[in-house]
């Protein structure tokens, strides 16, 4: 494992070189019951805060985390592996877009819903903040996962304890340092380090009123579990098995550049990669050829280096598990086009995993039904629409799925039909923050992002005055 607990303490171990780069003690359960105090004491004074402080104390967090995106981004890099010439852009890209965003739009997201007012009666609905809101975040993206939660619980009144994966600790440490340099109240954002029974107990404990939980459909059944004998809220955004349908009309350039990108960035290691790729037979060879053209300039090798542009996965044994998806295949019938063995940094038994793309594929193999979350694109000839809008929708997942096209009303035609949360005419793998972000079926419930994402961590309270009497 790369992260492993012994006498209470955990270490995170790199998949660059299997060096131990971060080692935290566990908190005590009598820390975790202190933390829980603070938060319901700070939370209090909390929720009295103007909106606009509050958006003024967020905004300063986020600048300084955006001021330091070289140095924390290498902390990112160390930590999961992602090449460093992509890491510093997930806080001044994604992160600062997202979060700025969510300020900019809070005050009149919270604003106080006005019904017809009479002589008689002044009627209205106000947004309440829930109490104190724990936020699980994951290793994949940890700045664009947890600020989906964070700033938006922040800015409707709640206090937020953050609980990061033990592969990137140092973001939950590095979000504290934000928000105590911006001003924030002591207490009304606090991070734990804990192990997984503490974080049940946790969301089984009165005094948590929401939680906001990425990760793994297992890791989402855990939690609606541990969640079961409360009436709380739980926003699970869970896994995906991504489509994408290349019709015959597409430039066909444009989406081979942006499908091979949305396949194999940060190695793949993404809730909404694209993972299956479906071809309109027209331009099927075509769009093969160019997307193993394009593979082949990916350079794996230590994501320390500039010129890397895929680093490891997060770990040896993920790394095995993806392989194993992609060598079943391939006894199945499917064919690998790519050659990992002209990646040099490629060695079975590390982390290091080439790009893949399987043709010959169906949906009878575990590549094409399983989430890989690994680098491994798969494609397959279609003969239109209709068999398109059928494989796209046979899938137990269902968060984001794309078409390439150049007929706009065929885009909307077609996502009408497709069971998905997000749906993309000519892009992929990316989240507008003015745009819910949801997934149907195994991918999750809830919504984060926009304005429905801040209403997440509220509660609709109804005033009925009457004027006259």
């Amino acid at each position: 494992m790369s992260a492993t607990a012994t006498d209470r303490v955990f270490r995170t171990v790199s998949p660059i070189d299997g060096s131990v780069v971060v080692e935290r003690p566990l908190a005590p359960d009598s820390d975790v019951d202190a933390t829980l105090a603070r938060a319901v004491e700070a939370q209090r004074r909390w929720r009295e805060v103007a909106v606009a402080e509050r958006a003024a104390i967020c905004t300063r967090a986020i600048d300084w985390c955006v001021a330091r995106a070289d140095e924390l981004g290498a902390e990112l890099t160390s930590q999961m592996g992602r090449a460093i010439a992509h890491s510093p852009f997930e806080l001044r890209r994604g992160f600062q877009e997202r979060a700025k965003y969510m300020v900019g739009i809070a005050e009149s997201a919270l604003a106080d819903i006005e019904v017809e007012r009479s002589a008689d009666f002044h009627r209205f609905i106000r947004r309440e903040p829930l109490g104190v809101v724990l936020v699980l975040a994951p290793w994949n993206y940890p700045w664009l996962t947890s600020v989906n939660a964070v700033i938006p619980a922040l800015m409707a009144g709640n206090a937020v304890i953050l609980k990061m994966s033990e592969q990137t600790p140092l973001v939950a440490e590095r979000y504290a340092e934000a928000l105590v340099a911006a001003g924030l109240p002591d207490g009304v954002f606090q991070y734990l380090h804990i192990d997984h029974d503490q974080v049940a107990g946790l969301i089984e404990d009165d005094r948590i009123a929401f939680v906001a939980f990425t990760g793994s459909v297992a890791g989402g059944h855990a939690v609606q579990r541990a969640a079961s004998g409360r009436f709380i809220a739980t926003g699970l955004e869970l896994g995906g098995k991504d489509a994408a349908y290349v019709r015959a009309d597409a430039a066909l350039d444009h989406a081979v550049e942006n499908i091979v990108d949305g396949a194999f960035f940060n190695a793949g290691q993404s809730c909404c990669s694209v993972q299956r790729v479906y071809v309109d037979r027209r331009v099927y060879d075509q769009f093969v050829d160019k997307a193993v053209a394009l593979a082949n300039t990916y350079v794996l090798g230590d994501p320390r280096d500039p010129k890397t542009t895929i680093g490891p996965m997060v770990r040896a044994d993920a790394a095995a598990s993806v392989r194993g998806q992609v060598e079943e295949a391939i006894k199945s019938g499917a064919k690998s086009l790519v050659d990992p063995s002209q990646f040099g940094a490629e060695k079975t038994g590390t982390a290091y995993m080439a790009p893949r793309i399987l043709t010959n594929v169906n949906h009878d193999m575990r590549v094409m039904r399983d989430e890989t979350f690994g680098p491994v694109m798969t494609v397959m000839p279609v003969s239109g629409d209709e068999e398109a809008i059928r494989l796209i929708n046979d899938s137990r997942y269902g968060l984001t799925s794309s078409v390439w096209t150049t007929d706009p009303d065929a885009a909307l035609r077609i996502g009408d039909r497709i069971a998905t949360g997000t749906w993309y005419m000519n892009r992929c793998d990316y989240l507008d923050p003015a745009l819910a972000w949801t997934g149907v079926k195994d991918s999750g419930r809830g919504c984060s992002l926009s304005r429905l994402g801040i209403e997440t961590f509220t509660r609709p309270k109804s005033f009925h005055l009457r004027i006259k009497t």
